[in-house]
């Protein structure tokens, strides 16, 4: 298998659930097919928008057998990141199977505060362990959520010591001068989180975006990151995702999924996330003018 370098609009999508809590693969594919058809060059599968830390092992390996087969895999990157080595080599080592572009990999976020050199010995672990299955590992930084920043330093270590495997990182952070330090390192491509940095992507290095709200919009995204110095488009795109924003992120996301896809199986989260019930919050969702919506 060849290794993939991903690279421009990326929308972390959603998965729906039925009243059972299981995970409806015919919405995800209707939705994941929407997102390639209008916009997004790939996707992330089973990211923090993805839920997947709310889902067992096996429900992640199921979506990601579903994923494989209704979609063209090469044009997918899946979370597999777990606080254990077991479970992140097994479900890394899946993803090659199945044909995935790329693994997101979060840093083992119980023990904190860890040493650097401790997080660079479950990365050189996680390399030997899935050396049969070598998929490309991107490092996925969300310090918000787990407490832990993978450093410019040592995040430059992993590209030099695994230049084969690991090709970069997704930031979450939304601190865009930590961002442009980590595009610095040579070879080493890095996404930010939020579209709008799409209009700064030549000049700071981003290799694109990997974004919640791409998933509403994303003809828009895919047009800043070709046409960057487009300042009414830039403020078109950093608008919707403002106004999104305001909003519990992940249930916005999915009313507005949803909504443009006429389907109510969108509504439902899993704890500890909740729906947004709040008529006014409704509301204002409901008002935002999207041309993917108001062509739906």
């Amino acid at each position: 298998m060849t290794q993939t370098r991903i690279a421009g609009v990326i929308a972390a999508v959603p998965t729906p659930f039925d009243n059972h809590g299981d995970i409806d693969a015919d919405a995800f594919i209707e939705h994941a097919r929407w997102c390639l058809d209008n916009g997004c060059d790939f996707l992330n599968v089973l990211g923090t928008t993805g839920e997947a830390n709310s889902l067992s092992a096996v429900q992640r390996a199921a979506l990601m057998t579903t994923a494989a087969h209704g979609l063209d895999g090469r044009r997918l990157m899946v979370g597999t990141g777990a606080p254990d080595l077991e479970t992140t080599a097994a479900l890394t080592r899946r993803a090659f199977d199945l044909g995935f572009a790329a693994a997101l990999v979060l840093p083992p976020y119980y023990y904190k505060p860890v040493e650097e050199d401790g997080l660079f010995a479950w990365f050189a672990e996680l390399v030997r362990m899935t050396a049969e299955t070598p998929i490309s590992i991107y490092l996925y930084n969300f310090p918000q959520l787990t407490g832990i920043e993978f450093s410019p330093a040592l995040s430059a270590r992993l590209s030099q010591a695994f230049p084969e495997r690991i090709h970069g990182a997704k930031d979450s952070s939304g601190n865009l001068a930590y961002t442009r330090e980590l595009a610095k390192i040579a070879g080493f491509g890095v996404f930010p989180s939020s579209e709008a940095a799409l209009a700064d992507a030549g000049r700071d290095g981003y290799a694109g975006c990997i974004s919640a709200t791409v998933n509403i919009d994303p003809r828009s995204s895919q047009q800043l990151w070709r046409d960057q110095e487009n300042a009414e488009l830039l403020e078109q795109v950093r608008g919707l995702r403002q106004a999104i924003s305001t909003h519990p992120l992940i249930p916005a996301v999915k009313h507005l999924v949803g909504k443009r896809a006429g389907n109510t199986v969108w509504n439902k989260v899993l704890p500890p996330q909740m729906p947004i019930t709040d008529r006014t919050r409704l509301e204002s969702l409901d008002a935002l003018r999207i041309g993917a919506l108001v062509d739906a």
